[in-house]
């Protein structure tokens, strides 16, 4: 299954939409560098990418969420922690192994899993309680 921004994951928020399609973006052009058999550097750099990159996101609604008063302001941030955990064990794993197929496969499923599931379910949810 690939991964793909999709219209209906759009918060109301733009920052964070924007974010969230450059993620997406990212996450595709990694895919993409795993199944063209790219130099593992590249891939390497993508995850570093990714990694700098969700920190500056996972901020950004952190700061939203204080801001207004958000009341499941910790589970979320929980949320985001565990992903930066998963996106270090991809980027330790990448850095002892290199990139095969399992690798891409990982990368798809947590992000199909983890990334639209916590848009729909959290992020949309941020996005109502602010916009009100």
């Amino acid at each position: 299954m690939a991964l793909g921004w999709r219209d209906d994951l759009l918060t109301g928020v733009d920052e964070i939409d924007d974010q969230h399609r450059e993620i997406f973006r990212r996450f595709g052009a990694l895919l993409t560098a795993c199944q063209e058999e790219k130099a593992h550097e590249e891939v390497l750099r993508l995850l570093l990418f990714l990694d700098a990159y969700t920190v500056t996101h996972f901020t950004a609604e952190e700061w939203l969420m204080l801001a207004c008063g958000y009341r499941d302001y910790l589970e979320h941030k929980r949320q985001h922690q565990q992903f930066v955990r998963q996106l270090s064990e991809l980027k330790r794993t990448v850095s002892q192994g290199g990139v095969g197929l399992t690798t891409i496969l990982a990368t798809n499923q947590m992000m199909i899993s983890w990334l639209t599931g916590h848009i729909e379910r959290m992020d949309k949810e941020i996005a109502r309680y602010t916009l009100k």
